[in-house]
């Protein structure tokens, strides 16, 4: 078995270290997308993404090895792709770091240790899969009231009847000050009462609008 602290990049850079180091971080991206997408529902494009991120990285950082210029100008472009995009869930950025320091790893030429890296952390994906974690299936519950309407506690008696518990996370005033728009964060007791729930809301709020929605925070699980 080939040393794995040895790169397979001696001296300068040639054509056939580079496709074996590309070749290898292709690999990886298969490897951290595969685990990405066990139990979980990820877009085609981010799959892609995953696969395409190690060459690309790699490539990059193969490009400016020895130019610190060079190299800061790199970090500082990939600073405002960070940035310019939308925040994605904990499970999706932990596999963008594992693509990208698998990347990272190749660019260096050590290719084993990139990819024993990217089965470690493939199989410790899939494992956190499978531990059964208890979450609690918060929801988003928009109320609009009238503003002779005391928010405070008229809705408490019906919180405690249909929800396990509820806080009031944002008040908004609305149309010149003549409505209130509440967000609360509730967790249901069950959720096939929810019809009968908001009715009885409707009862009190004036026949206002309401929502209810599962709350986007649940959807950010590792």
């Amino acid at each position: 078995m080939p040393d794995l602290f040895t790169s397979v990049i001696v001296g300068s850079l040639t054509l056939s270290s580079y496709l074996y180091c590309v070749a290898v971080s292709f690999l990886c991206g298969i490897i951290c997308a595969a685990a990405s997408s066990f139990r979980s529902h990820i877009s085609k494009s981010f799959l892609a993404t995953l696969v395409l991120l190690p060459p690309v990285v790699a490539t990059v950082i193969m490009m400016v090895n020895g130019n610190v210029g060079t190299g800061i100008a790199v970090a500082g472009a990939f600073s405002l792709v960070r940035f310019r995009s939308v925040a994605g869930k904990a499970r999706e950025i932990a596999s963008v770091f594992t693509a990208m320091a698998a990347g990272l790893a190749c660019a260096s030429g050590y290719v084993w240790i990139a990819l024993i890296f990217a089965i470690i952390l493939g199989v410790a994906t899939v494992l956190l899969a499978l531990v059964p974690v208890k979450t609690e299936r918060e929801m988003d519950l928009r109320l609009t009231i009238p503003e002779t309407l005391n928010y405070v506690d008229v809705f408490d008696d019906l919180f405690k009847q249909y929800t396990k518990r509820y806080r009031l996370v944002k008040v908004k005033t609305v149309n010149m000050g003549s409505l209130y728009k509440l967000t609360y964060k509730i967790e249901m007791k069950n959720t096939a009462l929810s019809r009968e729930f908001i009715d009885k809301l409707r009862c009190r709020n004036g026949n206002l609008e309401i929502t209810l929605a599962e709350s986007v925070e649940n959807g950010d699980e590792l």
